[in-house]
């Protein structure tokens, strides 16, 4: 199963100069848990965006063209998306996490969106995909909780594919 895992803004944005836009701890707390124990699938400058390395408890998979691109131990890298059937399998949830070119990717045989849905305008230059949301089924949302640290109002919302 592929899934996307993502945030964005009103509209549509979802990064900035290679790295997210707003600070949202509640986003990064879902991706975590909707993350951990599973693959998760990236584009090279994805993977350099974190500040710490590889995710741990998350099978790390980078999709770039060139073929030498040096990931570190632990990190396996790939250069298409058939090859992802070589490296994890056959029923594992696979998060697809971005940039918006492996969502390109993926957008075709996407199985379930889990998404962060921002209510402010932030400035970007990177959008998500369009997706046909007429083709998936609203099986989940929760209003975000807005703080002190989580200053824009939110949803947190999932998708399941309708086949």
């Amino acid at each position: 199963m592929i899934s996307f895992v993502w945030a964005e803004d009103k509209n549509h944005v979802i990064g900035v100069d290679g790295h997210l836009p707003w600070k949202l701890p509640n986003d990064m707390k879902r991706f975590k848990d909707v993350t951990t124990n599973h693959p998760i699938v990236m584009g090279r400058k994805t993977f350099e965006s974190f500040p710490n390395g590889p995710l741990p408890k998350r099978l790390n998979i980078v999709i770039s063209r060139n073929p030498n691109y040096q990931v570190p131990e632990g990190v396996v890298l790939i250069s298409n998306r058939e090859q992802l059937k070589d490296v994890v399998k056959p029923d594992d949830e696979v998060m697809v996490i971005g940039g918006a070119g492996i969502f390109r990717m993926f957008e075709d045989i996407v199985d379930r969106l889990y998404l962060t849905r921002i209510n402010h305008e932030f400035v970007g230059d990177t959008k998500m995909v369009d997706l046909d949301y007429r083709q998936f089924k609203l099986i989940e949302k929760k209003e975000g909780i807005m703080d002190k640290e989580n200053v824009y109002p939110y949803t947190f919302e999932t998708y399941q594919k309708i086949n």
